[in-house]
């Protein structure tokens, strides 16, 4: 069987993020298409919080390495401050030194065929060149997102160590490989000498996670009075996925009895976010239309999007080279789903390509105002639309994950 190295901070038992699938999917998946992983990942220390739910996901006998590292804002701080330089490229730069030392034991023990890293931690490329340098074993970078971009990251020093990772990355990796179409195209601009080796490789669901998830409740008549619950799973970051024009679409529905709390909830669950979320619906006098809920387990977190009326997805236009990751499990879920948008961005061509035409722009009030209550009651009346069932099964992380090893069988051809 050939061999994969895989460089991932994203690994469990790291809690907290939806990126940690992207890499334990293709760990579990890739053994059945001919490819053994071998995981180098950062000391669980390293992470913020951490959750053993998904443990038990990571096939038995898989060889991972946890290599130290710190992070220089939890660790690294003297009296709450840290010096820049100690941060970039980001906060687990301290990784790269003993995962490099792993590393080179790992390809002298296993001797893999490929190497494979993984943003967004841009250290994991930074150790992935090191050691395809060091060895001349090929290299996939895999990139899911843009780096550096317009006004991101905002440290110009920072934005300057993104910049030269990735032009280190795409100049010298077999394969660049990135989630969305739109991402991918950036990059074929911006370095045209290198368009034939990058690639998309979307994210997906995982259906065996579904099945663990338990059964929805069975389908029931609606009772009149209760609101229909919206769910947001997941981080509201400030920018990419601002909330004010919703919450101020909100106070205007209701000014105008066309919305109320009694006939739609929003529950913003494992948000990060949720004094923000507090202060705008204060500020604009909605409270009563949200819930805010903690983090739970990723099974636990599936069974509540099959469990609700109805799903929001938010991206802004800052991030139209980019889809939510828990955009395909929404797909999986079946159920309807609302976009807050912008139409002629990636995350929009996901909806409209499984058949979902409810999009209004996330900094628009008019198109939110005007969409919000002819989505709640067709969600009520049960005559919203469903994903496209075809699409769905496209969306699988078994399908990407073949995808994949395809594309791993690809760089070792001369």
């Amino acid at each position: 069987m050939k061999k994969v190295l895989m460089i991932a901070y994203h690994f469990p038992p790291l809690a907290g993020s939806s990126g940690i699938q992207r890499s334990l999917r293709f760990v579990q998946h890739l053994p059945a298409l001919g490819w053994q992983p071998l995981v180098l990942t950062v000391d669980p220390r390293a992470y913020e919080q951490t959750s053993q739910d998904l443990m038990a996901d990571v096939p038995a006998g898989t060889v991972v390495r946890r290599a130290f590292g710190l992070d220089t804002a939890r660790h690294l701080n003297i009296k709450g401050r840290y010096l820049g330089w100690m941060a970039r490229p980001d906060r687990w730069m301290s990784w790269r030194f003993d995962a490099v030392r792993q590393g080179l034991q790992m390809i002298k023990e296993y001797q893999p065929d490929a190497i494979w890293s993984t943003y967004p931690i841009a250290t994991a490329h930074v150790i992935a060149r090191l050691l395809h340098k060091k060895s001349g074993i090929p290299w996939v970078a895999d990139f899911r997102d843009p780096m550096a971009q317009d006004g991101y990251p905002a440290d110009p020093i920072t934005w300057r160590a993104y910049q030269r990772i990735e032009q280190q990355a795409v100049e010298t990796a077999s394969r660049s490989v990135f989630t969305t179409p739109g991402a991918a195209q950036i990059y074929r601009e911006r370095y045209p000498q290198a368009a034939s080796r990058i690639t998309v490789l979307e994210n997906g669901f995982d259906e065996e996670s579904f099945a663990h998830a338990g059964a929805p409740p069975a389908a029931a008549e609606r009772v009149a009075d209760q609101p229909v619950l919206l769910l947001h799973s997941g981080i509201i970051y400030p920018s990419e996925r601002d909330p004010t024009q919703l919450f101020a679409a909100l106070q205007r529905l209701r000014a105008s009895g066309a919305l109320t709390p009694q006939q739609m909830k929003i529950r913003f669950r494992a948000s990060v976010h949720d004094a923000l979320l507090t202060d705008l619906a204060n500020q604009h006098g909605v409270l009563d239309f949200i819930e805010l809920c903690p983090p739970v387990p990723y099974r636990q977190a599936l069974a509540e999007m099959l469990s609700v009326d109805a799903l929001l997805v938010m991206q802004a236009s800052n991030c139209n080279a980019q889809i939510p990751a828990k955009i395909y499990e929404y797909l999986r879920a079946g159920k309807p789903l609302i976009g807050l948008t912008d139409p002629i961005g990636d995350t929009a061509g996901v909806l409209r390509g499984a058949g979902l035409e409810a999009i209004a722009r996330l900094d628009s009030v008019d198109e939110i105002a005007a969409l919000l209550p002819t989505f709640v009651a067709a969600v009520r009346e049960q005559r919203a639309t469903l994903p496209d069932p075809v699409a769905v099964k496209n969306a699988s992380r078994q399908g990407r994950s073949q995808a994949f090893a395809q594309l791993l069988d690809g760089v070792l051809k001369p």
